[in-house]
């Protein structure tokens, strides 16, 4: 049987994530109330502020902003768009 959590992001009864993210209580935190659809969101997302803000991901500074954008996008108001940011065309 599915993990389903209520999503804090979609606001409704979603598919959780198999496992935490992170073995930290903010992983807990994120298992217990985002979904698997919400967290594919992040993870574009996560890509595009690298790409935007040409981030090195293993960087303690680098973490620290994907962190506080990812507590944003989950569980406050969301994260708005880099200024420079233009979507891709197809």
């Amino acid at each position: 049987m599915a993990h389903m959590v209520f999503c804090t992001r979609n606001k409704k009864e979603m598919e959780g994530l198999d496992e935490p993210p992170f073995d930290s209580e903010f992983g807990q935190k994120i298992f217990k109330n985002v979904s698997r659809a919400a967290w594919a969101e992040w993870v574009d997302r996560q890509k595009m502020l690298l790409n935007e803000y040409r981030l090195q991901p293993w960087t303690p500074q680098a973490q620290t902003f994907l962190v506080e954008q990812m507590e944003e996008f989950f569980f406050g108001t969301g994260t708005g768009l880099p200024s420079e940011f233009v979507p891709p065309s197809h």
